[in-house]
């Protein structure tokens, strides 16, 4: 009896475990560590100023589409397909950490990436340095997104202020002006710009004079009082930092006070399209300019992205197409390095890992997180009556970067 009875009471709890087993299946709790049932996409979690930067973010966007859609195609990452997740930060600091973090909780991202503005950048950088998750930093230009502000979960895809003022320089010393002013947006990157070309500048020509230096806020430059106050100091030649619609307001005035036929220019990011095209005939002739002159650039690599995008959009790519493209690109090359979307294995898996760009091959330096990706250096001329760079090269970003000791101690400790 008392074996009868042992048995009849393992049968009874087999069947009950069995009962709360299924039950379990049937309401979603798992009795398994959640890595068993992995999800089937990899999910990229993308902000950005969309609304207030739509020149470069527009076109940003469509280059973030087709590199996934190309990957995708081609069979994913380890059988995973990327998704995008894009959010809008409103152009605002505290609206992309909001929104980072209801990617994380909500949306179940993988890796964080994005932003435009520098200072909003930054934040997203602290964030990820809080959190620890993988942040890639597609187009903040600011020198401490990855120097004084650098941590170990965050990288920088495009070439950084100090790296395209370390392109300009050498030609603006070139143009052996004494007496230079200086116009910039009076933000994160503006002011991180200007600094950089006051140093470079001096350490390359000690006997230069700073001799005017306008900041007004992004977005509300008043042109004519600004191109006035520049005149009025009667400088040699202007750097400028300036792009958008505060750089049209700016060239139209300089124009009607001739300006810039008094002062050479030196100026960041005024060839790329995003800005060029828009001033049409009013482009400034002879300004010396980092940009993208994507009609005129024969590499094999970059032949096949702009056929590749040409065919999917039916329009001619910016900047901004490229470091979208690029961005998807290099996460998709640490994912596939890694073997793995965990965050300290994307870390190892990105210091030093080589990707591909439209620009060519380049790769995230181990020391402080910053890619190799250069830009274009030329003059603006004119074409059937629009702006166009001419007399450009190439300037590769590995060569246009401080030495480890300089970075050393300009990066925090781990």
């Amino acid at each position: 009896m008392v074996f009868a009875l042992q048995d009849n009471t393992v049968s009874f709890f087999r069947i009950s475990y069995m009962k709360i087993f299924a039950f379990l299946l049937t309401v979603g709790i798992s009795l398994f560590p959640p890595l068993v049932f992995s999800q089937s996409v990899i999910k990229i979690g993308e902000i950005n100023s969309y609304k207030a930067q739509p020149a470069f973010l527009e076109p940003y966007k469509k280059g973030m589409e087709l590199a996934a859609e190309e990957i995708n195609a081609a069979g994913g990452i380890n059988g995973k397909k990327l998704q995008l997740i894009t959010r809008d930060d409103n152009a605002s600091p505290g609206d992309a950490v909001r929104a980072a973090e209801e990617l994380l909780s909500r949306e179940k991202v993988d890796v964080l990436s994005g932003a435009f503005l520098s200072h909003i950048g930054l934040a997203l950088g602290d964030f990820a340095k809080q959190r620890k998750v993988f942040f890639l930093a597609g187009e903040p230009l600011t020198d401490k997104m990855v120097w004084q502000n650098g941590n170990k979960y965050t990288f920088r895809l495009r070439a950084s202020t100090y790296m395209q003022v370390a392109m300009l320089v050498p030609e603006a010393a070139k143009l052996k002006k004494k007496r230079w002013a200086v116009v910039y947006p009076n933000y994160e990157y503006g002011q991180s710009a200007a600094a950089t070309f006051k140093q470079l500048l001096k350490a390359a020509q000690p006997d230069v004079e700073f001799v005017a230096e306008q900041a007004p806020a992004l977005g509300k430059v008043d042109g004519g009082a600004v191109a006035q106050a520049l005149a009025d100091a009667k400088p040699d030649a202007i750097f400028n930092v300036l792009f958008a619609t505060d750089l049209a307001k700016f060239v139209r005035e300089g124009n009607n006070r001739g300006l810039f036929e008094k002062a050479a220019v030196v100026s960041l990011l005024t060839g790329e399209p995003e800005y060029l095209d828009p001033l049409k005939a009013e482009a400034p002739q002879g300004w010396i300019v980092t940009g993208y002159p994507w009609y005129a650039i024969e590499s094999p690599a970059h032949k096949r992205f702009l056929e590749a995008y040409q065919n999917r959009y039916k329009d001619y790519p910016r900047l901004g197409s490229v470091v979208g493209y690029s961005t998807i690109k290099a996460l998709a090359a640490g994912f596939k390095a890694a073997g793995s979307v965990d965050t300290e294995k994307l870390v190892a898996a990105f210091q030093g890992l080589e990707f591909e760009t439209p620009f060519g091959a380049a790769k995230f330096r181990a020391i402080d997180h910053q890619s190799t990706m250069g830009a274009y250096v030329g003059r603006i001329g004119l074409q059937a009556g629009k702006g166009v760079m001419q007399q450009f090269r190439y300037a590769d970003g590995a060569k246009h970067l401080p030495s480890d000791d300089q970075v050393r101690q300009l990066r925090p400790k781990p």
